[in-house]
């Protein structure tokens, strides 16, 4: 370890900072000192990274990161080789060529922080090589996509106790900014940890800046006015969330034709101007933002002054995180949910569409072993036209198909025309009374948002609860207090 330099001075030397903000210095003594395993749940835009980049920085061997963001990895690793602080990553978007050279240059010493997906342990090769490093800490970022009951369940991640154990069990750091106390223990499980030696560090819900409300609108010309009035009221930058790009499109559209300048971001755009559209964002050239919940994921902007949610968001988790983007500095900022009964019928779609049953996965992975080059060859509407009988509303392929990748099912991509199967059919996708359950889970984190719409009592309290928080006092503000005082 590094006894020259104490946790305050690499702050300073590298992140150009003076002092921590409480729980970052306990995490990262507990961490330095302490040699103790630790659980963030910290708010977006709380500086979590610190609590892993700092220590990197102080141990002898090199830091691992395992995230799932490889759109966001590139980002991460110039910020911090501008700070000076030798970083890497490793995933698809590199040549062979290039990942042989940045893990031998981990191995080696010569980088400190190396990112990675979970799925790099497939590979053969990366599984071997890496066990030769010198790992002293382990950090696993979006912690939450370990368990089955968060928003965002990635099987890669469940193995991760399989691929501490690889590395030899080193000290290890989960984070993520949305847990509820049942994904902590999953988290803890998951990861291969005697609940005992893991300290849990939780901010709570404490963001008094950001003021929560919710109204009722019934029909476009309501929720086009409020939009509106929001434009009108807050000066600076926004994020306006909608569920349906098509939604999306036709707002753009009555905002233009009104003369409100702004931009768009969404799936089907390509790659190049999605990374466009966030880096006009963040340096303020693009003031408002007319979004899918695609974007938001490594945005660290600091004066987003409102975040606004057309249509109803699939869980409290999600919500929190999204709204969690407004007024990082600390400067009042608002956050409006617009509620419409119909937009319940929406959700509970997509999450059909996100749940297949098994005998899908079974017809699913058929098709792939029977005609594999027909896919390969037409793509997604050979697939669809098979499973769904064209019907182009269904969209359960596209995750069935994301499903199977993440169980290590099958390799390659129908986009790449590389696809290809590599394993059985996981057990899991099999499994109805599994696939049933996960449905279930995703049904009630739905009617968590509608009683969140509902409540009679502070928004702020409602969430806090959610997240097991209780006996927490009402915020005085957001519109249920406000109402109430009156």
């Amino acid at each position: 370890m590094n006894i020259l330099q104490t946790p305050t001075e690499i702050l300073k030397q590298y992140f150009n900072h003076t002092a921590f903000r409480v729980q970052q210095e306990n995490i990262i003594n507990r961490l330095v000192k302490d040699g103790g395993h630790c659980l963030v749940i910290m708010p977006t835009g709380g500086g979590k990274s610190i609590c892993y980049q700092v220590p990197a920085l102080l141990f002898d061997g090199g830091t691992l990161v395992i995230s799932p963001l490889i759109a966001l990895m590139q980002d991460q690793v110039d910020a911090l080789r501008k700070k000076g602080v030798p970083a890497a990553f490793i995933n698809s978007s590199i040549s062979a060529a290039d990942k042989k050279k940045r893990l031998q240059a981990f191995i080696d010493g010569k980088v400190k922080i190396l990112y990675v997906s979970p799925e790099r342990f497939r590979d053969e090769v990366f599984a071997c090589r890496i066990q030769t490093a010198n790992i002293s800490l382990l950090a696993v970022d979006e912690a939450h996509c370990v368990s089955l009951w968060g928003h965002d369940f990635r099987p890669d991640y469940s193995r991760i106790a399989e691929f501490r154990k690889l590395i030899g069990n080193p000290l290890t750091i989960a984070l993520t900014a949305t847990a509820t106390k049942a994904v902590q223990d999953d988290i803890v499980h998951k990861l291969g940890l005697e609940p005992v030696n893991v300290k849990v560090y939780h901010e709570g819900i404490n963001r008094p800046n950001l003021r929560l409300e919710a109204l009722d609108v019934f029909d476009d010309k309501q929720t086009l006015a409020e939009i509106l009035n929001i434009l009108d009221t807050y000066q600076g930058a926004g994020i306006i969330y909608f569920s349906l790009i098509k939604n999306l499109e036709i707002y753009s559209e009555k905002l233009r034709d009104r003369g409100y300048a702004h931009n768009v971001y969404h799936g089907k755009l390509s790659s190049r101007m999605r990374k466009s559209t966030q880096r006009r964002f963040l340096a303020g050239e693009d003031k408002i933002i007319l979004a899918t919940n695609a974007f938001g994921m490594g945005i660290d902007k600091a004066d987003i002054r409102f975040v606004v949610h057309t249509e109803m968001p699939a869980s409290i988790e999600s919500y929190y995180q999204e709204i969690g983007r407004a007024g990082r500095d600390g400067i009042d900022s608002v956050c409006v949910l617009l509620y419409n009964s119909e937009d319940l019928l929406t959700q509970m779609q997509f999450i059909k569409w996100a749940n297949p049953d098994a005998e899908y996965y079974y017809r699913l992975y058929a098709l792939l072993q029977g005609h594999i080059q027909a896919v390969n060859s037409m793509g997604m509407e050979y697939i669809i036209e098979q499973m769904s009988f064209k019907n182009r509303s269904d969209f359960r392929a596209e995750t069935a198909l994301g499903m199977l990748d993440r169980y290590s099912v099958t390799s390659g991509s129908v986009e790449e025309h590389n696809l290809e199967i590599i394993a059985p059919l996981a057990p899991e996708l099999e499994n109805e009374e599994f696939l049933k359950e996960k449905l279930l889970n995703d049904n009630k984190k739905l009617l968590s948002v509608v009683k969140y719409f509902q409540t009679k009592n502070c928004r702020r309290t409602f969430i806090s609860e959610y997240f097991g928080f209780h006996n927490t006092k009402p915020c005085g503000n957001c519109d249920v207090c406000a109402e109430n005082a009156c």
